[in-house]
């Protein structure tokens, strides 16, 4: 099999690598799991999904997905279940989202939030010893499982691990125990293990409390004023469909190694998912770029007692761009703009949620295959 470049009309993304496989998917019922699940489905893929039962509102509600997939309700806390569901599903790939993703709830349930993110990711792992056929695994944690000094400075894969607050040492707990699993049992297995550090995202769909644009989403709604508690920390803001698609490409790759020119290698690793240097915005930045498209005003709500949060993170993804070519498509405006005219098209009924989420994911792989190359050619 090979991947080379081509003209637009022949380019199909990830090459039908998902056509007919089955996928095991945890956190299917949060915002990027939900996303990712209408993404698969779109791909052709058999979907199995292991999460904790949706909230509301959720995007999960919102755009039907419960009869789209095969939606089993399951806590990663609890090993049984999850070899269970891993083993009777006998996935080609697994992709594990389920998480606590909240630093703020981090520090209010501090145990609960290691036994998700980090025991849940073990017990995953733990299942996956339990397969005996090829199956392409890519775990997910985050950009802040790094230890932050909060300088001017992108994190690569190579860089310490650490984590101030219960959330980020959660996530730097399951990159270590991660990389032991896959030293440990993994070597000479089928099963493929890779992990996924993603910046910050945005994108329609999204109502997690303590999250920016959520929280202007409902106050604009209301015609409320925005309340920014930490306007000057710096981040790299993405599109969720941005790192989505490293995942899946990253999975792709697993599965076929010697896919594209140049690559070859396996790709069992870490790799970082984030924006170009300029999405690297303070919160300010990216509350006023939303209310360019959904007016409304702001003020500042800075708490100096609030519990710390990062306030300088970045993420340098050199490794996914040349071992992967993987590099993001939409800008800092572009991802504001898409969030915006998601939330707000559905708000005012315009177009239902499920149309929205799918026209996006149209309209992201057609600009990843006009300017980038994304898959083709079986040879």
């Amino acid at each position: 099999m090979a991947v080379r470049q081509g003209t637009v009309e022949n380019l199909v993304m990830f090459f039908g690598a998902y056509q007919g496989k089955t996928v095991w998917l945890s956190g299917h019922t949060g915002f990027k799991g939900a996303w990712l699940a209408s993404w698969l489905l779109k791909l052709g893929a058999r979907v199995h999904g292991f999460s904790l039962p949706a909230e509301d509102p959720s995007l999960f509600r919102q755009i039907g997905l419960e009869g789209g997939l095969e939606h089993e309700i399951g806590d990663v806390r609890d090993v049984n279940a999850v070899k269970q569901s891993i083993v009777a599903t006998q996935p080609d790939f697994v992709f594990h989202l389920a998480a606590q993703p909240l630093v703020r709830l981090s520090y209010e349930k501090p145990l609960e939030t290691y036994q998700t993110n980090f025991m849940g990711t073990a017990h995953v792992l733990e299942a996956l010893r339990s397969l005996a056929k090829p199956c392409s695994t890519v775990l997910i944690t985050t950009d802040k499982c790094y230890e932050n000094r909060e300088m001017d400075y992108a994190y690569s894969e190579e860089d310490p691990l650490g984590g101030h607050d219960p959330y980020s040492s959660s996530k730097a707990a399951a990159e270590i125990v991660i990389s032991a699993y896959r030293r440990s049992f993994f070597g000479k297995s089928p099963v493929r293990i890779a992990s996924a550090r993603a910046g910050n995202v945005i994108g329609g769909g999204d109502w997690a409390p303590d999250r920016i644009v959520p929280d202007c989403i409902r106050h604009l709604k209301n015609h409320e004023v925005i309340p920014v508690r930490n306007p000057t920390a710096t981040r790299p803001w993405q599109h969720v469909l941005e790192p989505l698609s490293g995942y899946l490409w990253l999975a792709v790759l697993q599965a076929n190694p010697d896919a594209t020119d140049g690559i070859g290698a396996r790709v069992d690793d870490a790799f970082n998912f984030g924006p170009g240097k300029e999405s690297n915005r303070p919160v300010v930045d990216l509350v006023r770029e939303l209310l360019r498209h959904w007016p409304g005003e702001y003020e500042d709500k800075s708490n100096p007692d609030a519990p710390h949060e990062a306030r300088l993170l970045m993420l340098l993804t050199k490794k996914a761009e040349r071992l992967l070519k993987w590099k993001p498509i939409w800008n800092f405006e572009s991802a504001v703009k898409h969030t915006a005219d998601w939330y707000r098209q559905v708000h005012e009924k315009t177009v239902t949620a499920e149309s929205m989420t799918k026209s996006q994911i149209e309209n992201y792989e057609q600009t990843a295959c006009n300017r980038v190359m994304w898959a083709k050619v079986k040879e």
